[in-house]
């Protein structure tokens, strides 16, 4: 799988700091994809934000797989995954960010839900075919190592596991993907973005990643 955009997951407070002052005006959930998507992150973020005693402090790395979800989301609508696509959506966070939290970024949770409910699921159920769940899981782990590298410092012991993981994965899995998709590089990329296609839907990425490594991390 071709390596993914660096996605800086923290989003700027300025604008959040900021939303109680003056009157906050209705917000609609855009329809273009890229930027539904990206509002809905910014609205989980707003809402995770709001959940701690600190508004400046770290959030836990769950809540950054859940705002991360909606991008991987985005770049899965149907059975391939474009990571481009999920770092436009987190670019566009970070431009729709004030526009958003200082509206009424409450009023758009229902229909966040509504347009991305794998996003709202709570367990992580694995692919059944070990080559697909092998193949989610190696993406995953990169993916997500990828996007919070400029976090490191907060989640790094997190971004080590996920790297050994993949490691594990990529000595077990090769015989399998060239039985499955022959010796192509394209073929092969082919198989690993339908494969990362499903595991995106198998639930939050960090809860996934924990299902990955109960399956293969020894």
């Amino acid at each position: 799988m071709a390596r993914p955009h660096r996605l800086p997951i923290a989003l700027p407070l300025a604008a959040l700091l900021a939303a109680g002052c003056g009157g906050p005006k209705a917000l609609a959930l855009p329809d273009e994809p890229v930027a539904r998507a990206a509002t809905c992150g910014v609205v989980a973020t707003a809402t995770a934000r709001g959940a701690t005693a600190d508004i400046k402090a770290p959030l836990p790395i769950a809540a950054e797989g859940h705002i991360l979800h909606y991008a991987l989301l985005a770049a899965s609508p149907d059975k391939g995954f474009s990571s481009e696509t999920a770092g436009a959506v987190v670019q566009r966070m970070r431009s729709l960010e004030p526009e958003v939290t200082g509206g009424k970024w409450q009023d758009l949770v229902p229909a966040c839900r509504a347009a991305f409910p794998e996003a709202e699921k709570s367990d992580a159920a694995l692919p059944a075919d070990r080559l697909d769940a092998q193949l989610g899981c190696s993406g995953l782990a990169q993916f997500t190592a990828t996007a919070l590298e400029p976090a490191k410092s907060t989640y790094g012991a997190q971004l080590g596991e996920y790297r050994r993981l993949r490691a594990r994965l990529s000595d077990k899995m090769g015989p399998a993907l060239r039985a499955r998709a022959g010796t192509a590089p394209g073929a092969q990329r082919r198989a690993e973005g339908e494969a990362m296609a499903k595991i995106v839907r198998a639930g939050s990425p960090v809860a996934v990643l924990a299902a990955c490594a109960a399956r293969f991390g020894s």
